[in-house]
Formats: C-alpha cells, structure tokens, sequence
C-alpha cells in the first residue's frame, strides 16, 4: 500500500494535440507551472483477495467505463512489476474535475506514484513522469514542481517531463478565476484531436510552440514575469484559435470569460502588469507578480465574488509514502 500527493500544473505553452493516442505522444512539447493550492491525494493497495480493480474518488465508486483509465495505469504497473493482483486505489481531488484546471494532471501524476510504489518498483522520476503520460499527457509535467517542460520526445522511452526551475525563486505567483467548476461539455481528449484533424491552421501551430518554448525559457532565465505573461497569454490565444476553427467548430469561453479577459486588459491599461491564460475550460487564471496581487483582487472583486478567485504558489513536485 502507498499513497502518493501531486499538485496540478497549468501550462504556459500549451499542449493541443497527440501524435500518437495509445501512447499519449504530443504533437509539440509544451511548458507549465506547477501549483501549490490544487492536488490530487491517491492511495493504492494492490490485494489478492481482490477479484477486480477498485477505483474511488472523492468518495464515489466509478463504474467500468470510468475507471478505465485508470485500470489500464495499474495494468503497465503490473507489466512492469510482474504483479497479479488487482489494485484498490481511492483519490481525493483538491480541484474541480473535468473543468480546465488540470485535475486529470494531477490525478493521475498521484496514481503513477502510489501505484508504482504499491508494486514494488522504485521508478525515477522520469520514469514516473513516462508513468502518468499513459494516463494523461498533462500529467508528465505534474511529478516536478515549480516551471517545467515536457519534451515531446519521438516514442515512450523520450517523451517526458524535466524540470525548469523547481524552486522558483522570483515572486510569480497565478490566480485562478473560478468561473464554472462543472464538467465541461467537450473534453480535452476529444476537443485536442477535432483540432489536430481538422483545423487549417494546425501546423502554424507547431510552429507557434516552438518559438514560444524558446522565448519562454529566456524569459524564465532572466525572471522576466511580464515576459513569460505575455508569451503565455498570446499562446492560450492561438491554442483556443485551433478550437474555433476545427470542424465543427467549439469553444470552451463562455461570457463570464471574456468579461475576465476584458478586466484583465484594463488593469494592465492601468498600469498593472497581468496576463491571462485558459486550457480547456471556462476557467481564466492569471499571472502577474505577487506585490500586484491585491489590486487585482480589488479590482475583480467589483466583478466576481472573492471566494471565486484562487490564489496559487508555485507549487512542489510529486510525494510518496508507504502506509
């Protein structure tokens, strides 16, 4: 039994789009901040009086379908630990899930950890990180903490995360503007690929990325927050482009986004320096550098209940523990 605690990351350049589904391959690599007030909790027991796996979260038992994910997870764990049994795992999220603030990173950085653990095996962490790709792409960059990039690699041994900078030591900080917690309507695996398949603009793309990583790193080097805000503001841009012009066309703004978008430029034309970014949901966090915090508050407290505004750290990297 162990029980393993990851924080959920958000990216700076994102990841839209997988080269290669059963492995969970990117199409470009991607960069992110990991948070220290979001995390998933996940303890497993692989039991041998078991007859099949258990899958509990946040107090729910998940049927088949469901839980599918997750048991094909504990399925690499028992190829690579040569172990039979089936596997209780039971998770508890600190975040919403399935609403665009990485609860899927998170999650299943934890259940890589935990169930590794469980087994026997004592996995690097770019082993681990190689671990919780099979379950979720975000959930590579998850293990580490702080600024970190998943390099896309060509196949499952090169495509992993590796740390940035784990012990950020420049005063950025990132708010999460909770808009609509509920499960969104097109999910990320789904909404990722109508864009690969079916969007014009979908290898400007990847060309867009790999600028953006390396202006982001420089930026990163020199602690250059209005940099790194603005680089990770015009990539969600052009990430959510790729939604509007799939076929069919969706997007994950509703109206209270835009109003944030439009709050988060008029601070900035008030002389506060924020930027905004969204991954797949309504959601709208924001970077800016920590003395700024509480006029922004000020400010989008005339618009939106303070309870809704989440103020995150850079957070650490993966924990395990035996029980």
């Amino acid at each position: 039994m162990a029980t393993a605690k990851a924080h959920t990351n958000i990216a700076l350049v994102k990841y839209w789009g997988k080269s290669d589904q059963e492995l969970i391959l990117p199409q470009t690599s991607s960069l992110s901040l990991t948070l220290d007030e979001f995390f998933t909790t996940t303890k497993v027991n692989f039991d041998d009086q078991l007859t099949s796996d258990q899958v509990i979260v946040d107090n729910q038992q998940l049927d088949e379908k469901s839980a599918r994910k997750v048991v094909h997870v504990l399925d690499i764990v028992r190829q690579l630990s040569g172990r039979q049994a089936f596997g209780r795992v039971e998770s508890h999220n600190n975040v919403p899930m399935a609403a665009g603030l990485a609860s899927s990173a998170s999650a299943f950085a934890a259940l890589a950890g935990a169930a590794s653990t469980a087994a026997g095996l004592s996995l690097s962490r770019r082993d681990l990180s190689r671990l919780a790709r099979r379950g979720s792409g975000s959930a590579t960059r998850s293990i580490y903490g702080g600024l970190v990039e998943w390099q896309k690699g060509t196949n499952d041994k090169d495509s992993y995360a590796i740390p940035v900078m784990e012990k950020v030591d420049f005063p950025i900080e990132m708010m999460a503007v909770l808009i609509n917690t509920k499960k969104k309507k097109v999910s990320s695996r789904s909404g990722m690929q109508l864009s690969v398949t079916t969007s014009p603009y979908y290898d400007v793309w990847r060309q867009v990325v790999a600028a953006d990583m390396v202006a982001i790193k420089k930026a990163i080097d020199q602690r250059d927050i209005n940099a790194i805000g603005h680089i990770a503001e015009e990539n969600a841009l052009r990430m959510h482009a790729l939604t509007l012009s799939a076929d069919p066309g969706y997007t994950y703004f509703n109206a209270e986004t835009l109003t944030i978008i439009n709050a988060v430029k008029d601070l900035r034309a008030g002389g506060i320096n924020c930027y905004y970014t969204m991954d797949a949901g309504p959601n709208v966090k924001i970077i800016y550098d920590r003395k700024d915090r509480q006029a922004i508050i000020g400010a989008l407290s005339k618009i939106i209940s303070c309870d809704r505004l989440v103020v995150s750290q850079p957070g650490p990297g993966i924990k395990i523990w035996n029980d």
